[in-house]
């Protein structure tokens, strides 16, 4: 299973980016090799509308089967879920932290999104 987390940065020690559409980046796990490889976002940062539905296009493509993030906008939210993609946001702390929470069960998977399209 892969496991997306939104990042300001590129290594597990990094913490996690609150935004998700305009997140800096997105670190990969993989569970089954144990790895992490981090995706760069930048093309998203500064877009005018869309970036939550392109990120979510995104995770579909790079496989993924969970997005940990800070926050979530509706648009964002409908489209991973169509995806198929289970969301846990409120997320904070490191990247490697949220990953072991979500591995020891103490994060809780959203029923819907948190804040309002366009959020900074």
């Amino acid at each position: 299973m892969k496991i997306a987390v939104s990042s300001s940065g590129q290594t597990p020690d990094s913490q996690i980016d609150p935004r998700f559409g305009r997140a800096a980046g997105f670190i990969i796990y993989d569970t089954e090799s144990n790895k992490y490889e981090y995706k760069d976002n930048s093309a998203n940062i500064n877009a005018m509308q869309g970036a939550g539905i392109q990120g979510a296009k995104n995770m579909s493509d790079y496989g993924v089967s969970v997005l940990i993030t800070g926050h979530c906008g509706p648009k964002a939210f409908s489209a991973l879920k169509a995806a198929g993609i289970k969301i846990y946001s409120g997320a904070a702390g490191t990247v490697a932290e949220s990953i072991e929470k979500f591995n020891a069960g103490a994060l809780n998977e959203a029923d819907s999104s948190d804040v309002e399209g366009h959020w900074m």
